[in-house]
């Protein structure tokens, strides 16, 4: 099962499993773009498969979503949960209500799909494969409500991981650094820094952005086969968590002197 599967990084999972033979139930709230990736797979791959539009966002969805997999597929061996949305706006500009909806995607779907998704999980003794960010290891201006929810992923992934040891279902925490997506081209603006412009935003995630979907899909779907508890995506990621580590207070100010890129966050 793999949410966000229209675009980004869930497209590229999704077309990585398809060709290793998975069958697929596949969600996005944009059905064109899902329609897409159903393209990119192909009509003649041998998989049994699904598609549906999906708020992630809605509980009650979510719960009726489960049983349909269920029953069409059978029990889920393996749910990505990589639906996830950005927005732009430092915390003194952002109404709550924008607060609010980067939670209700990024963090309460995730614990969503997994409460619906689990009995079928302890059936089939498989995995939860949460996508939080690098994000959910460092905080950075203008993006309070991204970093909650990341952190939340990872935090809520992490104490899962343990509490689930003995039922023997395996949960991944999975921190992306920069995937040319187009999460933040599609991100909402609550409020710019003098100067800047959308475009000039996204051009600024873009230009440090250096790991594809399909080589951050092929990272991610190894560790969810090792059932590994965290994945880096990206040497970017990798960096920056062993930099977080050594200097928990002012990592940010050491990122910035030793890499031009990160200047830019």
């Amino acid at each position: 099962m793999v949410t966000g599967a229209g675009s980004g990084i869930g497209r590229a999972v999704a077309v990585n499993l398809a060709r290793k033979g998975a069958a697929l139930a596949l969600s996005d709230i944009n059905n064109d773009a899902l329609n897409e990736t159903l393209a990119l797979i192909g009509k003649d791959r041998p998989n049994r498969m699904r598609a549906d539009k999906l708020d992630v966002a809605d509980g009650t969805a979510i719960e009726a979503y489960a049983a349909q997999v269920n029953e069409s597929l059978g029990p889920a061996d393996y749910v990505f949960n990589i639906a996830g949305v950005s927005r732009i706006g430092s915390f003194k500009d952002t109404p709550l209500s924008s607060f609010q909806k980067v939670i209700d995607v990024n963090f309460w779907s995730v614990v969503r799909m997994t409460k619906a998704f689990l009995p079928q999980l302890i059936q089939t003794q498989g995995g939860v494969i949460n996508v939080s960010s690098i994000f959910g290891f460092i905080g950075v201006p203008g993006q309070t409500h991204y970093c909650a929810s990341k952190f939340g992923v990872r935090g809520f992934s992490e104490a899962l991981a343990a509490e689930l040891e003995g039922e023997g279902v395996r949960v991944t925490s999975v921190h992306p650094g920069g995937v040319k997506t187009n999460i933040a081209r599609n991100a909402e603006v609550d409020a710019l820094k003098d100067g800047d412009t959308k475009e000039s935003v996204a051009e600024r995630f873009e230009s440090v952005a250096i790991t594809t979907p399909e080589k951050a899909a092929e990272i991610i779907v190894k560790g969810a086969a090792k059932g590994a508890r965290r994945v880096l995506v990206g040497p970017d990621a990798h960096a920056i968590s062993v930099i977080q580590r050594l200097f928990p207070r002012r990592y940010l100010k050491v990122m910035r002197l030793i890499s031009p890129r990160a200047q830019k966050i």
